[in-house]
C-alpha cells in the first residue's frame, strides 16, 4: 500500500509542479510521476532536517518542501530530458 500511495502522490506533485512551471514542459507522464516521487522524499528530508517532520494537524510545511522539491525536479528534468531528445533527433 506504501508504493501506491507513493504513486499517487507522485503523480500529484508531478501534476501541479507542470502547472507551476511556466511554458510547455515536454517531459512524459511516466518520468513526471518518478521526479514527483523524488521530490516528495527530498521534501521530507528537508523538512526533517528542519525539525518539522511530525506536526498535530496537517503538516503544511512538509507539503510545501515538497512541492519545491518537485518543480525543481520537474523543471530540472525537463531540461534535461528536451536536451537528451534533441542530440538524439541531430544524431
Amino acid at each position: 500500500m506504501g508504493w501506491l500511495w507513493a504513486i499517487i502522490v507522485g503523480l500529484v506533485l508531478g501534476l501541479l509542479a507542470k502547472a507551476i512551471i511556466p511554458g510547455k514542459q515536454h517531459v512524459p507522464l511516466w518520468l513526471t510521476v518518478i521526479l514527483g516521487m523524488i521530490g516528495a522524499i527530498a521534501g521530507n528530508a528537508i523538512a526533517r532536517a528542519a525539525g518539522i517532520d511530525a506536526t498535530a494537524g496537517i503538516d503544511w510545511w512538509r507539503h510545501v518542501f515538497q512541492l519545491v522539491m518537485a518543480v525543481i525536479l520537474v523543471g530540472l528534468g525537463d531540461r534535461a530530458w528536451t536536451a537528451a531528445r534533441g542530440s538524439r533527433r541531430r544524431a
